[in-house]
């Protein structure tokens, strides 16, 4: 007796599959169209993709599937007809966008590729997640011929090691079995995933030094509040006690001699209000010759130090140096502003203000600070056209309005 074949009949599988699948094509732009608003809110934004599965290439998976399986009367199981993915630019976005799926879609299997190869291996890691096709997308589209859609989630650089790997390997059906290309292929993968931790830990170090840059800018305007503003509203300045304290955990570098690790240290010192080491640590810096650009950033955070302790002449010279290597610096001309405000040299302090409004006028500082400026001079009608214009970047400014109000007093309205 002949023995009947397991092999399918392809024109019968084309015809049911060619029966559904321009709407299964719309289902993936639904669906793409919905991870899109989902993740909207992330940045770096991740990009999505989307494709409904081509018969050729289902049919080549059916068949694979088809041989793997005992019983071949069996139809098996592809749970990528339709196929999305997901491209992040670093690790950490990975369990966020991860996190975002299973709060947004009903998850039937979540499955972690190439988390068990060995250094020696090759082959592109990937999150797979089986999601459930939402039930409006599909009242929407009538039949899909599935009900379920796979997302991938990967990195930027494992998305393409992975299209790469796809076509070297993959799709031209090939295992290297020479051990020098298996060397370099594994080597090439290692190399991505170092790449992609190296990414990461520069993320993580810049969001660090972002934190403490902004808690040394924090420290820095509740200095210029104490010294300028006091001298208008001495008697509703609030008590230290009463002051919030910064959430964020401050940590030092760990010991290293590169610019980035000095200006880390640099600020961890001026945050804590260590202002003699982070000046000694900024003047190293300058020491190392960096390019004008740098220095000029250097001569600002110095200058901030100086201003911390009261030594306002020193704090002058650090701003106008920041000014000589970088012209377009409109902060470090500002800050120049303030120690001349608290010094009382009013006039000197207005060109200064000015100066930095030449480079930035959409400032509102410094528009309130060279109206507070006028004010001790008398002006009252310049300081109420700077408070009035402040006030149209931030209308809600309780200072400058209250500002405005003892102006208005001044002149007699």
């Amino acid at each position: 007796m002949k023995e009947q074949s397991w092999f399918p009949d392809r024109g019968k599988l084309q015809k049911e599959f060619d029966r559904t699948y321009h709407n299964r094509v719309l289902v993936v732009e639904d669906i793409k169209t919905r991870l899109e608003e989902v993740l909207h809110t992330m940045r770096p934004k991740p990009t999505v993709k989307g494709r409904a599965k081509s018969f050729q290439s289902y049919y080549k998976k059916y068949i694979r599937l088809l041989q793997q399986q005992s019983d071949k009367t069996k139809k098996p199981a592809i749970n990528d007809l339709v196929g999305l993915r997901i491209v992040c630019t670093f690790i950490e976005d990975l369990s966020s966008v991860e996190t975002a799926i299973q709060n947004s879609f009903q998850i039937t299997e979540v499955e972690r590729k190439g988390s068990n190869y060995s250094f020696k291996e090759f082959g592109y890691e990937s999150t797979h997640i089986l999601i459930k096709i939402p039930e409006d997308i599909i009242k929407k589209r009538g039949n899909t011929g599935c009900d379920i859609a796979e997302i991938q989630i990967r990195t930027i650089l494992q998305d393409a090691w992975a299209e790469v790997e796809h076509e070297l390997v993959y799709k031209a059906e090939f295992t290297p079995f020479d051990e020098p290309m298996k060397r370099k292929l594994a080597a090439v993968n290692a190399s991505l995933s170092l790449a992609d931790i190296v990414f990461q830990e520069i993320r993580d170090y810049q969001r660090q030094l972002n934190r403490e840059l902004g808690k040394r800018r924090e420290s820095f305007f509740k200095k210029i509040e104490e010294a300028t503003d006091g001298l208008l509203f001495q008697e509703e300045l609030d008590t230290e006690e009463n002051r919030p304290r910064s959430l964020f955990k401050l940590e030092p570098s760990k010991g290293g001699e590169s610019i980035d690790d000095l200006l880390l240290d640099a600020l961890y010192a001026h945050n804590n209000e260590n202002f003699d080491k982070a000046i000694s640590l900024y003047t190293r810096i300058l020491q190392a010759n960096p390019n004008d650009y740098v220095k000029s950033i250097i001569y600002k955070h110095r200058g901030m130090a100086h201003f911390a302790q009261s030594h306002y002449q020193e704090a002058i010279e650090d701003f106008s140096q920041s000014l000589a290597f970088d012209h377009t610096s409109y902060k470090a001309a500002y800050y120049r502003a303030v120690v001349k405000s608290v010094l009382q040299q009013y006039s000197e302090a207005i060109d200064d203000f000015s100066l930095s409004l030449e480079i930035n006028p959409y400032q509102f500082f410094a528009l309130y600070r060279r109206g507070q400026a006028y004010y001790h001079l008398g002006d009252f009608p310049k300081a109420l056209a700077d408070c009035d214009n402040a006030l149209l970047i931030e209308p809600e400014n309780t200072q400058a309005l209250r500002f405005r109000e003892l102006l208005l007093k001044k002149l007699g309205h």
